[in-house]
């Protein structure tokens, strides 16, 4: 009966009534196998839903570079197709394919760091030599749009960390501060050292976030209102991965008209 109620998967038979003795110890052992079974149970089943909706998202984000990349082969083979027309159609499919590029290995990388598989190697590195790579990165871009960016940080902090991925956190950050803020704004990246950690606050002078998107704007693929039509979503979810896999904290204050800060 015992074994029964187990096969069956109706409930897990009551512990407390079990038998003593050698008897007992089977019971207990039994109980014991099914209630790890059932919790693998449950975790495959989320792992299973979790590889649905990522495949899902892949499918979605890559379904409107694909649909461009057949219109412009299709145009393409038109006879009557000028040689400077079909360079510009051959430049822009070779654009969309690096997005899909670009974008099939940065969800990769994301599921890696969602599903703890990807190893981040630490090392103590200069923080000051690191954002200045940073700032060299988005240097033009700011200056395209007519921002203002600086950094204000010590030479003698250093801090452990893997350098290549937690560079790409934080120039994520920077790069997202910098396209939402408008000609004449600012970005400032500024560090303070204390007793227990080390404090990199990334803060900007743009159109600022509602209310209702904070809690959201770190989740894969949400992207906010007013976000530019190249962006998919995952560069605010890759840098708090990054973050927190490395035991730091990431939160975002912000307020419409004033700014975000992000620390």
């Amino acid at each position: 009966f015992y074994l029964m109620k187990v096969q069956d998967h109706l409930e897990l038979p009551d512990f407390t009534s079990m038998n003593e003795g050698s008897l007992g110890i089977l019971q207990s052992e039994i109980y014991k196998l099914i209630v790890q079974l059932k919790e693998q149970y449950s975790g495959e089943q989320k792992q299973k839903k979790y590889m649905v909706d990522m495949l899902s998202d892949i499918s979605h984000q890559i379904k409107t570079p694909m649909t461009a990349i057949s219109l412009m082969t299709d145009l393409l083979s038109a006879p009557e197709l000028s040689d400077e027309k079909r360079l510009d159609y051959v430049e822009k499919i070779n654009q969309q394919t690096n997005r899909i590029t670009w974008l099939v290995r940065n969800l990769l990388t994301l599921s890696q760091l969602e599903a703890d598989m990807l190893e981040l190697k630490k090392e103590e590195i200069c923080l000051r030599k690191m954002l200045d790579t940073i700032v060299d990165t988005f240097e033009i871009m700011a200056e395209v749009k007519g921002v203002a960016l600086s950094l204000e940080c010590p030479q003698e902090i250093y801090v452990s960390c893997d350098k290549q991925w937690t560079r790409e956190a934080l120039s994520n950050i920077v790069k997202n501060c910098i396209e939402h803020t408008g000609e004449g704004g600012s970005v400032c990246i500024a560090v303070q050292q204390h007793n227990l950690a080390t404090e990199i606050v990334i803060q900007d002078t743009g159109e600022g976030i509602l209310k209702e998107h904070l809690p959201n704007i770190f989740k894969r693929f949400y992207k906010a209102p007013g976000s530019s039509n190249s962006s998919v979503g995952i560069g605010l979810s890759m840098s708090r991965q990054i973050i927190m896999r490395q035991n730091g904290t990431i939160t975002v204050e912000s307020e419409v008209g004033v700014g975000s800060k992000f620390l």
